[in-house]
């Protein structure tokens, strides 16, 4: 059964009242709205939008974000697009700077504002989903008349933060449908797609960032492949992602104070001249397919020395 206006608003009004906001972070969401920033539930506003210009300004800024998403998104349409949903890309201020759809749900989409440069922070349109997992830096589902505007109630929306190689949140991908067939269990499902999907742009975003380092994936986490580290020739930890730096409780910024990867994978790292060197004369002869001539030509030595060096080892 439909919910009117007038309903919405009262539950919403309702629940701002009675104190919900401190058991549940829909109705803290909906205080925000309105208490934070003065939306009134019932307000038939159309979402602002930004210029073609201020859009390919803030396109701008993402610099390598876009084109990096863009097979993702094209891949998440073809997962979710038969269930009359479109894929929304936003900014860290919510303006939505890309997105796919059916050409038969554009007037849909366009009306209701999901569309290329419109503004879905929870500061413009409250409770929704690009706007409150960016207020929350986590993935969030705003089912129906969960949404704050009553004008958006006949949307499910599902969003995922997308974390930039130094691990602020840099993004957000939104599944959206005004399909009235979906329910939560599908909408959770979607909602794990879209956080995918969001980890797998991280992941392209961390290496791009760092494409002459190692890239390692942190054993023993749950979270697929968000919890990279870029590690130098040194084996030091000069990069982290979001997922990797809460796991480590790292706040600083590693390019200034990197860790050595030992360190945070609790390995046995013997620091001697001497495990120093045997590392290097195994790289050799390994690079050489054991041949020692080659391995210490490679070395500047001479056949002897290596050999000594090697019994020395």
């Amino acid at each position: 059964m439909a919910t009117s206006i007038a309903e919405h608003v009262s539950k919403v009004e309702a629940a701002i009242g009675c104190g919900m906001a401190a058991r549940s972070s829909i109705a803290a969401s909906w205080a925000r709205s309105a208490q934070l920033y003065n939306l009134d539930p019932s307000s038939a506003r159309g979402a602002s939008r930004l210029t073609v210009q201020e859009l390919a300004a803030a396109r701008e800024r993402l610099g390598v974000l876009v084109p990096t998403a863009a097979p993702h998104l094209d891949r998440l349409f073809q997962m979710v697009g038969g269930l009359g949903a479109c894929i929304v890309l936003a900014d860290a201020e919510g303006v939505a700077v890309d997105r796919r759809g059916a050409a038969g749900n554009d007037q849909t989409f366009e009306e209701s504002g999901l569309w290329t440069g419109t503004m879905w922070s929870e500061a413009h349109v409250g409770t929704n989903g690009i706007g409150t997992c960016l207020a929350e830096g986590r993935a969030v589902t705003i089912h129906r008349d969960q949404h704050f505007l009553a004008r958006n109630i006949e949307l499910s929306c599902s969003s995922a933060p997308v974390y930039g190689p130094d691990g602020s949140l840099a993004a957000v991908i939104d599944v959206s449908t005004a399909r009235t067939d979906i329910g939560d269990a599908v909408a959770s499902l979607i909602g794990g797609t879209v956080t995918d999907m969001a980890r797998k742009v991280e992941a392209d975003l961390f290496h791009h960032h760092f494409p002459k380092t190692r890239v390692v994936l942190v054993p023993g986490l749950d979270r697929g492949l968000a919890a990279l580290l870029a590690v130098d020739a040194d084996g030091l930890v000069i990069g982290a992602t979001k997922a990797a730096r809460q796991h480590f409780s790292l706040s600083s910024d590693l390019n200034k104070s990197p860790r050595l990867l030992s360190d945070l994978l609790g390995l046995e790292d013997r620091d001697s001249f001497l495990q120093a060197e045997r590392s290097v004369l195994t790289r050799a002869l390994v690079r050489s397919s054991g041949n020692v001539s080659a391995a210490a030509r490679a070395l500047g030595l001479s056949r002897a020395t290596l050999h000594r060096k090697l019994d020395r080892s």
